[in-house]
């Protein structure tokens, strides 16, 4: 009786134990974050516009036109910023990732209360409120592609 199994070459070799490697890099979050903010933002102000929304904000008896340079430096400036100090608090105690993301997230869920008291009118209240929340997401998920182990 002839046998086709495999010699039997010994025990298993152990394996390595398994290598913990921190998320994406800290630039390519930045600009995952950034863009990401800025790009869903610029779509939000296209479909306020195609909606009809009058996309004008007055304060102090002044008008403001929300302009696409303006949604992109408002999306991205803030995001840059936070994050980035973030990170750099985050290589001296890792605990400041989770703790920007509470802050990040919180405070743009309070800066809704800006658009929501601007006396703007409904698509306009609208677009700028999910700009808002857009942007607290995109510093929370930002951060987490950095904390995330893989």
């Amino acid at each position: 009786m002839s046998s086709s199994a495999v010699p039997n070459s010994g025990p298993a070799a152990p394996t390595a134990p398994s290598v913990r490697r921190s998320g994406l890099a800290w630039w390519k979050v930045l600009v995952a974050g950034a863009v990401g903010a800025a790009v869903f933002n610029l779509v939000v102000l296209a479909v306020a516009k195609l909606a009809g929304a009058s996309l004008v904000v007055v304060e102090a008896g002044e008008e403001h036109a929300i302009t696409v340079g303006g949604v992109v430096g408002a999306s991205v400036v803030p995001l840059v910023v936070g994050t980035g100090a973030a990170l750099l608090l985050a290589l001296w105690k890792p605990v400041f990732l989770r703790i920007a993301q509470v802050v990040g997230g919180g405070l743009a869920l309070l800066s809704v209360a800006g658009p929501l008291s601007s006396g703007a009118d409904g698509g306009t209240v609208t677009a700028l409120a999910l700009m808002h929340i857009a942007l607290g997401v995109a510093v929370v998920a930002a951060l987490e592609l950095h904390r995330r182990k893989r």
